[in-house]
């Protein structure tokens, strides 16, 4: 554990070495889900690197990085692994809905036009993180690890309450009730 809070462990290899090949190839991309939430100082533990895509880059990225340095995932998912690390890489892809995969206001977007630069590698940026992490632990009964993200985000980084106004409509009385929650709790 200690490796992996100092970036030196294999999910953080993983994660500079698949997006130094997405650069490579030119593929727009996103990081999303725990090393995300680390980008934007809400460090915690994951096994695994969330990537968003568009359509054509989850294409490109079959074509072009499986059976180089990474193999299908076993389970036959959108993914790979890394073969060096044995990292799992997720890929989210651009247009589909968080969650339960159900159509909902809420989709991914376009990777190249929601990723901000972090220690040069390209994250979401945090309403667009907030934003679909609410939308999957409000539609997925098995994401309420998302929902409780987003109070730790509000916690650690003092998250104002019209932060909301940057989300979509959707999921803004749910972020309300996770920042009026934690100004109710008075804690141990």
């Amino acid at each position: 554990m200690c490796r992996f809070f100092t970036q030196d462990d294999p999910v953080h290899w993983a994660l500079r070495n698949t997006t130094a090949r997405l650069d490579e190839l030119g593929i727009p991309y996103a990081v999303a889900g725990g090393m995300a939430l680390g980008a934007h100082r809400f460090v915690r533990a994951t096994v695994d690197v969330d990537i968003l895509v568009t359509r054509e880059g989850l294409a490109a990225v079959s074509r072009q990085l499986e059976g180089t340095a990474y193999v299908p995932a076993p389970d036959g998912r959108r993914g790979l692994k890394d073969a060096a690390t044995g990292v799992r890489i997720d890929f989210l892809v651009a247009g589909q809905f968080p969650g339960d995969g159900k159509p909902k206001p809420v989709a991914f977007p376009d990777p190249a036009k929601a990723a901000v630069v972090i220690g040069g590698i390209r994250f979401l940026g945090l309403p667009t993180l907030v934003e679909l992490k609410l939308a999957s632990g409000m539609t997925n009964p098995g994401r309420l690890r998302d929902l409780a993200d987003v109070q730790e985000l509000i916690r650690l980084l003092a998250l104002p309450r019209d932060f909301a106004d940057q989300l979509n409509p959707y999921v803004r009385p749910r972020y309300d009730e996770l920042w009026q929650g934690l100004q109710s709790d008075t804690g141990p």
